[in-house]
This record gives structure tokens, C-alpha cells and sequence, in this order.
């Protein structure tokens, strides 16, 4: 259960808002609804809530346009919650800003499992020293890597990959998010380098790396790490 955190669903269909106010509240989160962006944006002021629930189809003003307003003053996780499903749409809300982007129809189960995971993210803790998800095992501290018990070898590149990955669990990167943080921001257009160090990266840490199940590759919008449940 969630504890009553608090969750803000800014959508202007009220289907989708009872659906997910009754869904939610099963599950013991305490919701407050809105059905455009700018009350969106001043009850994120006056409430605080743990985590909002944003559509990119307000009457309103643009999805896009609250979730770059929020992230001026705020940290609060927000998932997007659309029928847009291009992947220009998706890289779009990622870059600026959003924890999570889930299309409609949507899984309630996924999209819960999306909320734990970016509540993990919000939560202010030290650095985990090691990371475990199946056969994989990292010790950050020493920079160690394990596969079923044995050392494998990473190149820099690979390691600061992998532990980019290991920070964000859970969360989609874009492209240029990782290509960002790994090569620099001169390096954002360089996309061909992510297909050759991940397609390495899996061959040394998967099982198959043809049918990957640490590294999911999210298409045409960047790569997330399976964060172990």
C-alpha cells in the first residue's frame, strides 16, 4: 500500500479521472483531480502531492507546456499519461523533465509499478553501494562487475553506461539524456554511439543478449534498466 501519498491527475477526460481516482484510492493513495493545465499547476503549489499524473491534451494549454512550467520550481514526479504515442512526443516530455510517459490504454498494474519506481526516485537516499538484477551484480564502490559469480571487464565507457542505468533504474533515458551525461552535451546527435556500446554492454552482461532482460530498449526514444522488484 501507499501510505496516503498524495497524487494529482491532471486530465480533461473524467473517465479517465474516476478510473484512476477509484483505482488509485484502492490502493491508498489519496487523489485530488484537475481538467486543465494551469489549476494543474497552481494545486501542484497549494498541495504538494507526492506525484502527478499529467495528459498532454489539455483544453487549456499544452501538457508539455505545465510539465516545463512544474520543472521551473519542482521536482515532483510527474508520469505522463497520453494517447500521443509518436516517439518524437515521448523524447519530447522525457527531456524536459518527465519521470515516466505511458500511452493510453494503459495497464493499471504497469502504470502503479511506474509510480513505485518514480517514488523510489524522489525519496532522498544515499547511493546504494551494489546493484543485483538476476545473474548481474555491480558493487559500485569497488567497480565491480559480476555475471553468475564471475568478473567481467568493462571498458570505462561501458561502466559509466552501466551505472548510469544503475542511478536511474526503472526510469526511461533518452538518447540524449545518456549521451548527455556519458560523452557531453557536444555529443547529443551522436546516437550511433549508443548502438555499438550497448550492443557490447549486452554481450558481456545478458544471458542472450538478442532477447535482453536487464537492458530493455524503449524504441526510437532511449534505453531503461529493469529495476529488480
Amino acid at each position: 500500500m501507499s501510505a496516503g501519498l498524495q497524487v494529482l491527475i491532471v486530465d480533461d477526460e473524467v473517465q479517465i479521472r474516476r478510473f484512476l481516482r477509484i483505482s488509485l484510492e484502492a490502493h491508498g493513495y489519496r487523489v485530488y483531480e484537475t481538467a486543465d493545465g494551469q489549476e494543474g499547476i497552481l494545486k501542484t503549489a497549494q498541495l504538494r502531492p507526492d506525484l502527478v499524473i499529467l495528459d498532454m491534451g489539455l483544453p487549456d494549454m499544452d501538457g508539455l507546456e505545465v510539465l516545463k512550467r512544474l520543472r521551473e520550481w519542482t521536482q515532483t514526479p510527474v508520469i505522463i499519461l497520453s494517447v500521443r504515442d509518436s516517439d518524437r512526443d515521448k523524447v519530447m516530455a522525457l527531456d524536459a523533465g518527465a519521470d515516466d510517459y505511458l500511452t493510453k490504454p494503459f495497464s493499471m498494474d504497469e502504470l502503479l509499478a511506474r509510480i513505485r519506481t518514480a517514488q523510489r526516485h524522489a525519496q532522498p537516499q544515499t547511493q546504494e553501494a551494489t546493484f543485483t538484477s538476476g545473474h548481474l551484480h555491480v558493487d559500485l564502490t569497488r567497480r565491480l562487475v559480476t555475471v553468475q559469480g564471475e568478473s567481467i571487464k568493462l571498458t570505462p565507457t561501458e561502466y559509466a553506461l552501466l551505472r548510469l542505468l544503475i542511478q536511474h533504474a526503472g526510469k526511461v533515458l533518452t538518447h540524449q539524456q545518456i549521451l548527455r551525461a556519458v560523452w557531453g552535451p557536444e555529443y547529443v546527435q551522436e546516437t550511433h554511439y549508443l548502438r555499438v556500446y550497448f550492443a557490447q554492454l549486452r554481450q558481456k552482461i545478458e544471458a542472450n543478449p538478442a532477447l535482453p532482460e536487464i537492458i530493455l530498449t524503449e524504441p526510437g526514444v532511449g534505453y531503461r534498466l529493469v529495476n529488480p522488484l
